[in-house]
């Protein structure tokens, strides 16, 4: 893969150092949740659990693979803050949302996206550090999932207390992440069995049989919100999603290839803009560009998604990863120094104007992936 080398060198020498640096606040012992274009850090109202739950597990699982040295430390000293200010902050059962820069709940929802980031978080700084206090903790929150967040018509809640009726599938596909994650730590055989139910709400409910899309938003019931040949598809969840059922079948489960091809396929086919050859950010099931923009996200899951198709010998994905890991590097320039654009604009110009912390696990997880799988090696 021509451009691994070149990524594994803007990770450990700018991107990870900068996120630890300035994107760190040691007054708080919490990371920042955005820098601005000068890598400088962006005061805010409210401190979200999802970001520092998914900068625990990048910077645990970069220094597992050696590409960050010193980082159990402060790995460990971050998840106890986490932990002390974020869960039953409130007195009630599961984690708050936010906190204020006093440390108090800005934000008392309990949300299923950052509940299944925490336990992600959890499973792998429990291989970093082997703290079995981690393990008690995943599963002291996945009870409280089941317990504030349950929902008839298989899987859960979006929010609690709920801010709208709609059911989508994101927070569902991190909890499928996340319980992958805590099963290959643990090996139970309860944690694989909740990670093939949540693949079974997949195949029955989120992909469309039709089109072999993967719908993002539900009513109450899983039916989907829009009529057929209107309903927003990511292709960025689409790259996801094949590669997490990639992983599912890895770890024991079955899932039918005729299923995650026509994913893979449908997210190529229509979600790469033909005269960029970026990924654009939504289109319909019907295939046509809902939203034109791009993000950066999308190709780092691009990436994933074809190394994945590499090792299971489709012709022609090595070359696509590293178009992908490109692509994806593009939005990274050396003026930024270990930094990012999240988003841009058709014309190319950027759509934010600062460089949001969550986006460090999108594009370290692509690079942890592609090294898995060729390390060193050149894509022919």
């Amino acid at each position: 893969m021509k451009s691994l080398d070149f990524a594994k060198g803007w990770a450990t020498e700018l991107a990870l150092p900068l996120w630890s640096g300035a994107g760190f606040d040691t007054q708080r012992g919490l990371f920042h949740e955005r820098l601005d274009f000068d890598r400088r850090p962006i005061a805010l109202p409210a401190t979200r659990l999802m970001v520092q739950a998914r900068q625990i597990a990048t910077f645990s699982r970069a220094s597992l693979k050696g590409w960050y040295k010193g980082a159990d430390e402060s790995v460990v000293s971050c998840l106890a803050n986490v932990e002390r200010l974020y869960h039953r902050a409130d007195g009630h059962p599961g984690w708050v949302f936010s906190i204020a820069p006093d440390g108090t709940p800005a934000s008392r929802a309990r949300d299923l996206y950052a509940h299944a980031f925490i336990i992600y978080a959890l499973a792998w700084s429990h291989r970093l550090t082997g703290d079995p206090h981690a393990i008690r903790l995943a599963d002291e929150t996945l009870a409280e999932v089941d317990m504030v967040l349950a929902a008839p018509h298989g899987g859960h809640l979006d929010a609690s207390p709920s801010t709208d009726p709609t059911r989508r599938q994101n927070p569902h596909m991190h909890l499928l992440e996340a319980v992958l994650a805590l099963y290959e730590t643990t090996g139970r055989a309860r944690d694989f069995a909740r990670a093939g139910a949540l693949v079974s709400l997949a195949l029955e409910r989120f992909i469309d049989a039709e089109s072999g899309a993967l719908l993002e938003d539900f009513s109450p019931d899983w039916t989907p919100l829009q009529p057929r040949g209107k309903n927003r598809v990511e292709p960025g969840h689409q790259f996801e999603w094949y590669w997490l059922l990639g992983e599912y079948r890895r770890l024991g489960g079955s899932v039918p290839e005729t299923v995650t091809d026509r994913l893979l396929m449908f997210a190529i086919d229509n979600g790469l803009d033909q005269e960029t050859g970026l990924i654009v950010d939504a289109v319909t099931d019907s295939g046509s560009v809902m939203i034109p923009s791009f993000r950066s996200w999308p190709h780092a899951e691009g990436v994933k998604a074809l190394v994945a198709a590499t090792r299971e010998g489709q012709p022609g994905a090595s070359q696509m990863a590293d178009h992908l890991m490109a692509s994806l590097l593009s939005f990274a320039p050396d003026s930024m120094e270990g930094g990012w654009m999240d988003r841009i604009d058709t014309d190319g110009s950027p759509l934010v104007d600062h460089m949001p912390a969550s986006t460090l696990y999108h594009m370290m997880g692509a690079l942890f992936e592609a090294d898995e799988a060729f390390g060193s090696k050149t894509a022919d």
